[in-house]
């Protein structure tokens, strides 16, 4: 054992809003937006993919005034937001080829979503959920995974301001962090690889994005004389974002979520109307876990929920508190509290009308699909307005 005591080091990285993933998260959810403004109870499950110069929908829609969508200027406008402004690096806002293969839901699982009595909607498919929580940082999420997305959105914005006109869109981050007796302690490597343009790709310019990143990650005050950084380790990266590697919705789950320290039921978030659970029951386990976190009753939390298509009431619970609990609180005490829906009712219309899903206020879902799904106040997931509730329900 040595002078950090029982030490581990966990990784987790990101990605930016540049990455071909996510480039196809942001359409598919700018489209799901669109949907919802025309009708809020709109059904949506669009697919995006993005290659040289081409982007793909797939998926169904069943939304009134669909055909007024136009889906292809949606496409253009995040590609253009994002900064794929340049044609000769073959993926532009305004020369890629754009097809929609888009149709309506299928009504084997419309009839288990549309019910007459709103209150008993079903979920709109079966599966498992997982919200998580912790305490080390000031968002309740894992350090690893929030100074990762840190990064990138600090270049994401220098490269917009113009301070930065050497960088492009495409990037990708990876802090190694070193936990001793399950708290982070130091930042062991940071690897942050980011696409330039051909002129940009100086040993001059990746000494100014190591100083950026160092200067950053100095407020963590985890930063040592031990970090190690290796900033576009291969030498260059010029030819990226959709001409360098395709796109697809939904492939970068880990990043969306907690960089891998929680599980993950599997199911992806973006271009989903909240009628699925996949993306709106992953939210609101999120909800309860910093909530319970907050409330004192557990240094980490982890929530599954598990739904029948169909059904609205979850078929079960599973938390988990990592030998954590407190206030005595215990991970079955904790399960009883969340089935009993008198604190967080897990029922899809319940939950979905709880966060304001179908009408977000101060956010859209565009805005979500990158630098992760949770630890970030716009969202109403991220509320810690069920603490004082919790310990009316839980006692101290």
């Amino acid at each position: 054992m040595n002078k950090e005591g029982h030490s581990h080091v966990f990784t987790s990285e990101s990605v930016s809003e540049g990455h071909p993933d996510k480039v196809a998260d942001q359409i598919s959810d700018a489209i799901l937006d669109a949907c919802l403004k025309a009708d809020r109870n709109a059904h949506v499950a669009c697919e995006t993919m993005v290659g040289p110069d081409v982007v793909v929908n797939m998926g169904e829609v069943t939304c009134r005034g669909f055909e007024k969508i136009d889906t292809a200027a949606i496409a253009r406008r995040v590609a253009k937001r994002i900064g794929y402004d340049c044609p000769g690096e073959g993926f532009s806002w305004d020369t890629f080829k754009y097809v929609s293969h888009l149709h309506g839901q299928s009504p084997d699982i419309a009839q288990g979503v549309n019910r007459s009595e709103k209150a008993k909607q079903g979920a709109g498919d079966q599966g498992m959920m997982f919200g998580y929580a912790t305490n080390e940082t000031e968002s309740f999420m894992p350090a690893p995974v929030v100074y990762s997305h840190g990064l990138l959105k600090m270049f994401a914005t220098l490269r917009h301001s113009g301070k930065l006109p050497w960088l492009r869109p495409d990037a990708k981050s990876q802090l190694s962090v070193v936990y001793a007796d399950g708290r982070p302690v130091r930042i062991d490597t940071v690897v942050v690889s980011h696409q330039t343009t051909k002129a940009g790709a100086t040993k001059k310019n990746y000494a100014t994005l190591k100083r950026l990143a160092a200067e950053f990650l100095a407020g963590t005050g985890l930063l040592t004389s031990r970090t190690r950084f290796y900033i576009n380790p291969t030498g260059q990266f010029v030819i990226g974002g959709p001409c360098g590697d395709s796109g697809l919705t939904g492939r970068k789950i880990i990043v969306d979520t907690y960089g891998g320290m929680a599980a993950h039921g599997g199911g992806a978030f973006s271009g989903k109307d909240p009628s699925k659970v996949d993306r709106s029951a992953a939210y609101y386990a999120r909800y309860a876990a910093k909530n319970i976190v907050a409330a004192g009753y557990a240094d980490r939390c982890q929530i599954q929920v598990a739904y029948a298509i169909g059904v609205d009431t979850p078929v079960s619970f599973c938390v988990k508190t990592f030998g954590t609990a407190k206030n005595g609180a215990t991970n079955e005490r904790l399960e009883q509290m969340l089935a009993s829906g008198k604190v967080f009712d897990f029922r899809p219309y319940e939950l979905i009308r709880d966060l304001r899903l179908l009408v977000p206020r101060g956010w859209c879902y565009e805005d979500t699909a990158a630098y992760g799904h949770f630890g970030r106040d716009a969202f109403p997931w991220e509320r810690l307005d069920k603490v004082a509730k919790l310990k009316k329900a839980l006692g101290r």
